[in-house]
């Protein structure tokens, strides 16, 4: 067996020799006055940015509000400009804290080798020197404060609104209040007709062969105003579906809710109010888009799988002597996702399922 030639390839390598660090480059800020002053008006603007977007969020909410009605395009104006103003919010706070880092804090290169857990005393005392430092080159620190006066004031003026872009429209959404009792009741009640979705047209239980899908919503839904109609669908919309009885396993006390297979589940879903809109024949399952939380329709829609934590509300159902599909009453409980005191007021104590939000 030969052995390999003694090559270049083969010959022990020498260790590298640390290059260290490259000679540091000032940047113009650090050298040219106007440069540094312009690199604060810079970043002065971006935070201006900041608070024009969140003056543009809550301008769109309060003045281009849907108050006639609500027709679609005026909704889809006032979410485009909410949203533009909130994007540059952010973007302007964080573009402008990027600025600042790069063009006014200190950009010296430092090294510090690998120590014990614990520094000796010199080397704490020296971190804390660097951090008052750091402060005090960024302009943060208490002898900067007349140098960086205008860069903080605008920072702490942006992040102290910015919020105001989101929470303001939340809680006006909420008519300026957080009574949640509006949630907890929808349009369904003794004799109301199912109607399929959109059109409004009425539901015979011989409409409904095995296997079918109906998307369901309150028989005069539609003679409401747009902006009510839009309230109270996302409330009551449901899924009606009818299965082999066979296949069926009613939950105790709800063997009357269902009529011939026919049985009904509000399409919100539990874990934060999405569409449950997609039905597999095959297995009785309806899958919620949004998160994957899937529910067994012949099962009481009990949760088989994903993040929600309760089956779907249960739509008792009837048939009136004309054959059209009724609803025995409201759903027993708040339809969609969880929130506090969700069953307080309704005979039943708070919900405290966990997980979902």
């Amino acid at each position: 067996m030969s052995t390999p030639e003694n090559t270049p390839e083969n010959e022990p390598q020498e260790g590298f020799v640390d290059p260290g660090l490259a000679d540091h480059r000032p940047r113009r800020a650090d050298v040219e006055p106007k440069a540094n002053k312009r690199a604060e008006r810079q970043v002065a603007a971006l935070f201006g940015l900041s608070v024009v977007g969140t003056v543009i969020a809550l301008w769109a909410y309060f003045t281009k509000d849907a108050g006639d009605g609500g027709d679609v395009a005026t909704i889809q104006s006032v979410n485009m400009w909410i949203g533009l103003g909130i994007a540059l919010a952010m973007a302007g706070i964080g573009f402008g804290a990027i600025h600042w880092a790069k063009t006014l804090m200190r950009d010296h290169e430092m090294v510090e080798e690998r120590h014990e857990l614990r520094s000796s005393d010199e080397a704490r005392e020296g971190a804390i020197q660097n951090l008052k430092d750091g402060a005090e080159d960024s302009g943060i620190g208490s002898t900067g404060t007349k140098r960086r006066s205008v860069l903080k004031g605008s920072l702490i003026t942006a992040v102290a609104i910015a919020p105001l872009a989101v929470l303001v429209p939340q809680i006006g959404n909420m008519g300026g209040d957080w009574n949640i009792s509006k949630f907890r009741h929808t349009l369904w009640g003794p004799g109301v007709r199912l109607a399929r979705d959109p059109d409004g047209e009425l539901i015979k239980a011989s409409d409904v062969t095995m296997g079918s899908v109906f998307h369901v919503i309150p028989e005069g839904l539609n003679d409401l105003d747009h902006h009510h109609k839009m309230v109270e669908k996302a409330k009551a919309v449901v899924l009606l579906v009818r299965l082999d009885p066979a296949d069926m396993k009613p939950v105790a006390g709800r063997e009357d809710w269902s009529f011939d297979g026919i049985i009904a589940y509000s399409k919100i879903c539990t874990h934060v109010g999405c569409p449950v809109a997609l039905y597999e024949q095959q297995t009785h399952h309806l899958l919620c888009p949004c998160h994957q939380s899937t529910f067994d329709v012949a099962d009481g829609a009990k949760v088989v799988f994903g993040p929600a934590k309760r089956p779907l509300p249960q739509l008792p159902i009837a048939v009136d002597d004309e054959g059209y599909i009724v609803a025995q009453n409201d759903f027993d409980e708040p339809i969609g996702a969880s929130y506090w005191d969700r069953l307080k007021g309704d005979g039943s104590s708070a919900d405290v399922e966990e997980g979902s939000h």
